[in-house]
């Protein structure tokens, strides 16, 4: 089962303050234990929504795009970390390990399972299956 730590954005990262070398000490030893452990599957930081853009699909088939920054930061993504866990059980034990950085401020952390293909049903046909097989083998990537 694989899992997404999800690290909401904060006032700190929208205004695209680095993390200091002690944080990145600390996230590089969670990362370290996850990698140790067999189930760390890939995880990155994201820059602020002021370099971002979202794209709006209109049901004419129009495309708006509206540049950053976004305001509703509650909302926002800073980063992830992607693990591969045999349950939900032990993916919130990993969670609750996340190095307690960021200064004196508490912070939150959301968990949502990944999707795999036994999820789809039928509607995902052997065919599908084997295109997705074919692309992920391509890019590199983990089967879900």
């Amino acid at each position: 089962m694989r899992f997404m730590i999800i690290v909401p954005a904060n006032p700190r990262s929208e205004a695209g303050d680095l993390p200091t070398e002690a944080e990145l000490a600390a996230m590089t030893d969670y990362n370290e234990e996850l990698l140790r452990a067999g189930v760390l599957v890939g995880g990155e930081g994201l820059h602020p929504t002021s370099r971002g853009a979202r794209l709006d699909f209109g049901a004419d088939g129009e495309v708006t795009v509206t540049d950053g920054p976004f305001a509703e930061s509650k909302e926002l993504i800073a980063g992830f970390t992607l693990i591969d866990v045999s349950s939900r059980d032990e993916a919130l034990e990993w969670a609750k390990k996340w190095p307690r950085i960021g200064g004196e401020q508490g912070f939150g952390l959301e968990l949502r399972q990944v999707f795999a293909a036994e999820d789809f049903g039928a509607e995902f046909t052997p065919e599908l299956q084997e295109r997705e097989a074919q692309m992920r083998a391509q890019t590199g990537a983990t089967a879900p």
